[in-house]
Formats: C-alpha cells, sequence, structure tokens
C-alpha cells in the first residue's frame, strides 16, 4: 500500500468503498489557480475596507492533455489505495496531509517526470476534488469576492470591488461540474439533476447556492453563489464606506430599537441582508425572535432565535414546505419579532397579517428599485395570492402594518448606498402617503467613474414614529439626530 501512514488503518480493506465526497468516476476536477485578489473599492462589493494593494500573481501555464492525464492516473490510484471510510474520520487538515503522502508515493513509484512546483499544483488540485468542492476551493476561500458565477465548465465569473471579473477557474467537463453541484446540495437534503434541475441550497459555512442544470441550462450547469462573509458588518461599518451617514446610522438604530415594521426594498446584490442583518443587531436580548427564509443565511446573533428554512418537494412532488406555511406556523410559535429573509409571493400577505397583530419590529426584505414601487409590488403580491378583496382595502392592510421602508441600490459603478428611508405615513383616500426622512441625490462622477453624490434630510421635523419612540424613551436622541441631519 502507498502512503506513509499505510499502517494506520488507511489502507484499502475492500474494494468497494466510495469516497465521502467524490466517486471514483468522476470525472477529475480541473482547477486554475487564481490571480492575486483585484483591490476593494471603498463602499462597493459588500461594503469591505481596501486591502492593501497586491502585486499580480503570476500566471499559470495553460494545462495540457499531458497534465490531465497524468492527473487521472494519480487519482485513479489514489481511489485505489486509500481507505476513503477512514479518511472521512479526519479532520481536514489531517485528512490533506494523508492524501498528500499516498499522492507522493504515488508519483514517486509510477516515476512521473515533475518539477516541485507541478507536483505541489497536483496534490492542491487532487486535495480540493476529495475533500472539497474541486475547482471552486480556491475562491471559495478569498472573502473579498461577493459572488462566484459559473456557466458551464468552461466560464466562471466573479465579483469583485462591485465588478464582475471572469476568473481562470475551469473544470474538465460538464459532468464534474455537475457532480460538484451534487455533492454541494445533498448536504441540506436537497437534490439536482435531469428530473429536478432547478435547486437553491447553502453551503456550510452560510453561502446561498443557486443551480440550474440541464435540459433548462443549454450550454451546461449554471451555478451562482452568494458568498457568506465571515466577518458580520455593523452600521458603524456602512457609515465608514459611505453607505449612510453617521446621524442616518443613529436613525436606522432608533429605527430598530423602538420596533418599528421594516421592510428593506432593493434590487438583486444591493445589500438587503446586509443591511437586514445590521438592523437585527439592535433587538434587544431577551426578545425571542422567528427567522423565516428560503436558503437560512441571516446571522443573528441574539441567543433566542429560531431559524425556520423552506423545503422543496421531493422526486414524487410531495412534503414541500413554502415561506407562507412558515410564516403561518411561527404565529403559533409565540414570536415578539418575525424576520423574514425575503418576500417573493403571497407570503407579504401572512406577513403583513402578522406586522398588524401585535409582532411589532418584524422586519423583511423585497425585491424593489423604490419605496413607492415597493407598496405597488407587495399589492400585486397579495393579489397573486388569489385574495379578492378590494384595492382599497389591500392598501389600508399595507399602510396599517409598515412603518418604515429602507430603500437600498447597487449604483453603476458597483458602490451600495442607502437611497431612501420613508415612513409610510396612512391613507389619504385611495392612495398610501409616504415621507421621506432622508434621500441620498447622486451630483455625478469623478475622474474614475465613482459616483459622487451626498445624503439628504428632508427636513421633517417630527416623524410619524415619534410616539414609538417616546415610549421606548428614544425621542430626544430623535430629535437630535433628526436636527443633526438638518443642519447637514
Amino acid at each position: 500500500m502507498f502512503g506513509k501512514r499505510g499502517n494506520e488503518g488507511f489502507g484499502k480493506s475492500g474494494g468497494n468503498a466510495a469516497p465521502p465526497s467524490v466517486a471514483a468516476s468522476q470525472p477529475v476536477a480541473v482547477m486554475e489557480k487564481p490571480t492575486a485578489a483585484p483591490v476593494l473599492a471603498e463602499g462597493s462589493g459588500n461594503m469591505r475596507p481596501q486591502p492593501a494593494p497586491v502585486q499580480p500573481a503570476r500566471r499559470r501555464p495553460a494545462r495540457t492533455e499531458d497534465y490531465y492525464d497524468t492527473k487521472s492516473q494519480v487519482f485513479s490510484a489514489l481511489i485505489d489505495t486509500i481507505d476513503l471510510s477512514q479518511l472521512a474520520k479526519l479532520d481536514n487538515e489531517s485528512a490533506r496531509e494523508e492524501i498528500r503522502d499516498i499522492v507522493n508515493d504515488i508519483i514517486t513509484i509510477k516515476n512521473f517526470a515533475m518539477s516541485i512546483s507541478e507536483q505541489e499544483e497536483l496534490l492542491e488540485d487532487i486535495c480540493n476534488d476529495v475533500l472539497g468542492y474541486g475547482p471552486l476551493e480556491p475562491l471559495l476561500a478569498r472573502d473579498d469576492i461577493a459572488d462566484i458565477m459559473v456557466n458551464g465548465a468552461g466560464q466562471t465569473f466573479i465579483e469583485v470591488g462591485g465588478k464582475t471579473i471572469e476568473s481562470e477557474v475551469r473544470f474538465r467537463d460538464n459532468a464534474q461540474l455537475l457532480s460538484i453541484c451534487q455533492r454541494i446540495v445533498s448536504q441540506v437534503g436537497r437534490r439536482v439533476d435531469e428530473s429536478s434541475p432547478i435547486c437553491d441550497a447553502r453551503l456550510p459555512d452560510g453561502s446561498r447556492v443557486n443551480v440550474i442544470a440541464p435540459p433548462l441550462a443549454i450550454d451546461g450547469t449554471a451555478l451562482t453563489i452568494r458568498k457568506f462573509k465571515k466577518d458580520k458588518l455593523k452600521l458603524d461599518q456602512l457609515v465608514k464606506f459611505g453607505a449612510i451617514t453617521p446621524e442616518g446610522a443613529v436613525l436606522l438604530q432608533i429605527i430598530g430599537r423602538v420596533r418599528c415594521n421594516v421592510v428593506i426594498s432593493g434590487g438583486t446584490g444591493s445589500g438587503k441582508t446586509t443591511l437586514l442583518n445590521c438592523l437585527t443587531g439592535f433587538i434587544d436580548a431577551d426578545e425571542r425572535v422567528i427567522t423565516c427564509e428560503d436558503t437560512a443565511e441571516l446571522q443573528l446573533q441574539q441567543p433566542h432565535v429560531v431559524r425556520l428554512e423552506t423545503r422543496p418537494p421531493n422526486i414524487e412532488g410531495e412534503g414541500e414546505i413554502t415561506m407562507r406555511d412558515l410564516i403561518k406556523n411561527c404565529l403559533r410559535m409565540r414570536p415578539e419579532r418575525i424576520i423574514v429573509g425575503e418576500v417573493r409571493g403571497p407570503e407579504v400577505f401572512d406577513l403583513l397579517q402578522a406586522m398588524n397583530t401585535g409582532h411589532d419590529g418584524s422586519m423583511g426584505t423585497i425585491h424593489a428599485n423604490t419605496p413607492r414601487e415597493c407598496l405597488s409590488r407587495m399589492e400585486s403580491m397579495i393579489a397573486m395570492g388569489g385574495y379578492t378583496l378590494p384595492a382599497k382595502t389591500v392598501r389600508e392592510i399595507i399602510a396599517g402594518s409598515i412603518d418604515v421602508i429602507i430603500q437600498a441600490a447597487r449604483l453603476r459603478d458597483g458602490s451600495r448606498r442607502i437611497t431612501h428611508i420613508s415612513e409610510v405615513i396612512g391613507m389619504e383616500g385611495d392612495v398610501i402617503i409616504t415621507q421621506d426622512l432622508m434621500r441620498y441625490e447622486i451630483d455625478g462622477e469623478d475622474a474614475n467613474g465613482r459616483i459622487i453624490g451626498r445624503h439628504k434630510s428632508t427636513g421633517i421635523g417630527r416623524p410619524h414614529f415619534w410616539d414609538r419612540a417616546r415610549y421606548f424613551n428614544e425621542d430626544k436622541r430623535l430629535a437630535a439626530t433628526l436636527d443633526a441631519m438638518e443642519k447637514d
């Protein structure tokens, strides 16, 4: 048996041991090592601080068929040699050392002509194949990447600093890409194949995953990963990156503290979930909070949190648990606040009902480009649910349930900004009345194409939630904050 630890129980005792994460029959992964991380500009991406400039990494020469052939032989010998059931019992670092020892012995015995650097690259590739997600591993390890977008085996894009650039990462073929996607979704009890080609899932670190496979994806499986940030952003960091002013951040603190019902509106990638996480930081530690999400990604720090997640139907088309099911059920769980990761359909009616029946301080996000469009979308979603209520009644429910709409936007230069903090006042006739407390106004752009703008107070002396702020002893701080905003 190959390997320095051959007497420690990792030799194959039988010929049918299956690897814990990749089958021997699966195509071998091909990984291009990423270049150095591009500099992330302030206020861009997921609002990360700007790192020190780095020198571009030396580009690795294009992989040859000889490399693929060598790797295939080494990989096959490894699978035939190692006892993967024993390997699965080790921690990741020990397992990598075990694989490296055996691969080094295989290379020596088979007398492959390889330089030290080529051998190191091969070792890293094979470790990623067996223990991780193959070519995706180096991208997942980088915290400056916001999104990973794989468009079939031959094309991978990443978002860094608010800009989308093409990565050098490639897969050997579509079968190998689909195998990795199946490995990802199986970890959360889901499946993706020809009969069930669309799937939402998450990685163990919380990163959000969407897979759409052939025949729906014509050019090969499309994999999209919204990266989970290890360090949870706080409002003071959003201030530092220019997403909001210091006074605006205090206003958001007060809104979260006094249990306003909040809807965060914004387009795809505008930072809605980041902002929702920031606002939940002002929930008192003694409150019972229940979250409802399609894929769990919220990072609440309170001790009394119950996390709920939807479930797709099984292969027979049964067992689906929708967002509506979760929201209805959580009303029976004595919640003090209900947090909905994203409202997409008729479940908005159930959320509004919860907000209007004693669950003050509930929050959710919705896809919309302006606060006014957010209200219109809610009305449309309720109609999609088959409710036959008069339009005025629906608007009255919306106006009576929501206190504040916070609008987030991803600007054309890739930066994220909170563009509106708007109150829902009530009804005048058949129209929902809103008023802006703060707006972001664009003045132009600089020589580098970066947006120049400023947050501006609208001069509202006393917001509609003033009495609520006074009840929570936040009225003086609110008045001081509004005065400071107006002076700016």
